[in-house]
């Protein structure tokens, strides 16, 4: 008895704060339970829609993200006074005491090569590289004031979209549908479209769910091939089975959600029932042969291609069936070659080509839509 007695009394000895840190896995799970607002022993859909705390502005979300970077100065941030000054050494107050990556000893200033005119009835600056947003320009609304002091692609990008330049935060998208849900029950809330293959700079972090259940991270589709990896049954299992195999699943996970409560097995049950869903509504979505040749020809889309045509096409078919945030990921816009002059001439208006169209298109078609 005299052996356990310290351990006893050390025990007594332990606060509530104590107690919250070490109980199960902390003091974030208890606070993630709570959050998720499930009653374990009853369980319910995390991803039904939720009302919002303030009247709704904004009905859906599609946010293009071009990684690398596109030069705002060659696109639509016209700096008459750099042009004039091209060619000349970068004045000290620019760059002394400050930190450029790639960038050593003293910058020689470089105006702009594109011509730049105003458009629409705002008289919004947007260069030659972009012939067809100039037709959209009082669709368009330009923010210049942004900045961080993250001068790397993959921190600056996690912070654009988690607020934290170093992983582990939930994104953007995570928290839209976690705070509001999904109106259709068949498909994911947040889709993330990736049309040159490569992974953004921040990773799947850019469309991660950081601490919140996994249930509310970006389900990444594809335009060629089976829209989403590993949702197919394997080979030998037809639907019946695989209903049969699912609802044993969540018969034993329920069981655990009854006796441990954690939020994870809350998400493992809903996630295993979107992707049976998923299997019969995601192909249909994602099929955009069934679009018209116009329709096809004005976004530059071509079915069974990866292009960010397609993806832009993929993203108003979403939203119209309910899906409310998609992401969309181009690679290709990191333009410092050996010869910048040449590499922002052409290669900028190469690249242009393939994204201005078809997001001209878009907001036409958003807009012809009632979107």
């Amino acid at each position: 008895m005299s052996i356990l007695n310290p351990r006893y009394e050390l025990l007594q000895a332990k606060t509530r704060r104590h107690f919250l840190r070490d109980s199960s896995a902390g003091i974030g799970a208890i606070a993630l339970s709570s959050l998720l607002r499930e009653d374990t022993l009853g369980i319910t859909d995390p991803t039904a829609p939720q009302a919002s705390h303030f009247e709704a502005k904004a009905k859906r979300v599609i946010y293009l993200h071009l990684t690398g970077s596109p030069p705002h100065l060659d696109l639509w941030d016209y700096k008459p006074e750099l042009v004039r000054r091209d060619g000349q050494d970068c004045p000290d107050e620019y760059y002394k005491g400050k930190r450029f990556a790639f960038t050593s000893g003293r910058p020689t200033l470089l105006g702009t090569r594109r011509e730049f005119s105003q458009c629409g009835k705002n008289g919004l600056w947007l260069s030659d590289a972009l012939p067809h947003l100039q037709q959209e320009a009082d669709e368009l609304c330009v923010i210049n004031s942004m900045n961080t002091d993250q001068f790397n692609h993959a921190p600056a990008e996690l912070f654009v979209y988690t607020g934290s330049p170093r992983p582990g935060r939930p994104s953007l998208g995570s928290w839209v549908t976690y705070g509001l849900g999904t109106e259709n029950a068949n498909l994911p809330g947040f889709v993330a479209l990736i049309s040159s293959g490569v992974q953004p700079n921040g990773g799947k972090n850019s469309f991660g769910s950081g601490f919140l259940p996994s249930l509310y991270q970006g389900v990444q589709c594809r335009s060629k091939g089976d829209p989403v990896l590993y949702a197919s049954d394997p080979t030998g299992f037809d639907r019946n089975l695989r209903r049969d195999t699912l609802d044993t699943l969540r018969e034993l996970n329920e069981m655990q959600v009854k006796d441990f409560g954690h939020p994870e097995t809350l998400s493992r049950i809903a996630q295993y029932e979107l992707a049976f869903r998923m299997q019969m509504s995601v192909p249909e979505v994602m099929d955009i042969s069934k679009e018209s040749k116009k329709t096809l020809e004005a976004y530059g889309a071509e079915p069974g291609a990866s292009s960010f045509g397609n993806n832009c096409l993929l993203a108003r078919r979403l939203v119209e069936q309910g899906v409310r945030y998609v992401q969309l990921f181009d690679w290709g816009w990191d333009f410092h070659g050996t010869n910048p002059k040449e590499d922002i001439r052409d290669g900028l208006t190469n690249k242009c080509a393939t994204m201005e169209r078809p997001v001209a298109a878009l907001l036409r078609d958003l807009r012809e839509r009632g979107l």
